[in-house]
């Protein structure tokens, strides 16, 4: 069975599962801010600093399976006077063994249900051109914007377009 919880700062145990993650979803190709291969101390480096910056303006939650966390997602809520109406998913992730389970469906439902808390009616993403994940956020009503050519390296080192979503939460909070 699959368990989902927010994360706080001194969740440090994690990172270990979080770094076997992150390179895991470099390998296959995901478009995450990093190039393949990950090394261990590049993800171990950016996953304390993620749990260093967890508040109530940038929330992280995992799944896991018993003690393995399988999945993660984060969500940055704008702190700007003119934007404290919407957030940014990032980094939803989930471990090649589990995927096509409902689990990044279910993550998104943490997000959704932070956003809905913090009365958040808009939510954003990028995600690489033609990933799997597009078609994950557009079944899950997320609206495409537009394409930036070129805008990323891909984890084998060519340059892809980056698409971005977004979602109105009209029912939020």
């Amino acid at each position: 069975m699959i368990s989902y919880r927010e994360v706080r700062r001194d969740d440090t145990p994690l990172i270990a599962d979080l770094c076997l993650l992150l390179q895991d979803s470099v390998a296959r190709g995901a478009s995450v801010g990093f190039l393949h291969p990950l090394r261990l101390h590049t993800a171990a480096e950016y996953w304390h600093g993620t749990l260093r910056t967890l508040g109530r303006m940038q929330r992280m939650w995992v799944a896991q399976h018993g003690t393995r966390t399988v999945g993660t997602v984060q969500l940055v809520l704008c702190e700007r006077e003119n934007a404290r109406h919407r957030g940014e998913v990032q980094k939803l992730l989930v471990l090649a063994g589990y995927r096509r389970r409902g689990i990044a469906s279910r993550l998104l439902d943490q997000v959704d249900a932070c956003a809905d808390a913090e009365a958040r009616t808009l939510l954003v993403l990028d995600t690489a051109a033609g990933s799997p994940a597009e078609r994950l956020y557009q079944a899950r009503g997320w609206a495409r914007a537009g394409a930036i050519p070129d805008f990323a390296r891909e984890p084998a080192g060519g340059l892809t377009p980056t698409v971005l979503y977004y979602r109105r939460r009209e029912g939020a909070a």
